[in-house]
């Protein structure tokens, strides 16, 4: 066994690039998997960037309420694990595969709104566009997604000043209700947190 099938799994397996099982799992389910609707989303993508911060020592993150409905959160830590397997960027699959730490266990990490905490593959299954962009020390690299599928190739982007991740999404609205969230709304949901500071716009 060599190259992308001998990496180890920590968080999601690398061997997969999208489980279609999995998301078809959560677009039946939309209730279960984003409780709140679109709050929980925004909450989930923030708990990888606190993952970021917390690995760090410290960070910031910026939520963006689009006017065409587009969420933006971008954090400032390490941008997502991304290897060379045969000369071919492969960036970790967590917004297409299930994120082994919070599916299936008997005692749920809960986030700021009580409610399990599952991956970022719930909110890539529930939107109808994700863009996924990841920035790091040795390049930077952005892919499209369509109900958490892969609908582009894995792009390699001009580097930028900052590592760091960016996740934009459109809820489907046939799937998640549309919301009348509000940045102020969204500032008060957000718990207070040692490593990571948040601002909304």
């Amino acid at each position: 066994m060599s190259g992308r099938d001998a990496w180890f799994t920590t968080t999601h397996d690398w061997s997969v690039d999208v489980d279609r099982n999995h998301l078809s799992q959560i677009r039946s389910h939309p209730g279960r998997y984003a409780p709140g609707g679109v709050l929980h989303m925004i909450l989930e993508v923030l708990a990888y960037a606190v993952d970021e911060a917390e690995d760090q020592g410290g960070g910031h993150a910026t939520v963006t309420f689009g006017s065409d409905g587009t969420i933006d959160v971008t954090d400032l830590g390490r941008g997502t694990d991304t290897r060379s397997d045969h000369g071919m960027a492969v960036r970790k699959p967590v917004v297409s595969t299930k994120d082994v730490r919070f599916f299936d266990r008997p005692h749920p990490v809960l986030l700021s709104d009580g409610h399990p905490r599952r991956g970022m593959s719930t909110v890539s299954a529930l939107s109808e566009m994700l863009e996924h962009t990841n920035r790091r020390i040795d390049g930077s690299w952005t892919g499209g997604y369509e109900h958490g599928v892969p609908v582009t190739e894995l792009l390699s982007t001009a580097p930028t000043e900052h590592t760091g991740t960016t996740i934009r999404f459109r809820p489907d609205t046939s799937l998640i209700p549309p919301s009348p969230l509000t940045p102020d709304d969204l500032r008060a949901a957000i718990a207070p947190n040692d490593f990571l500071t948040v601002s909304v716009r």
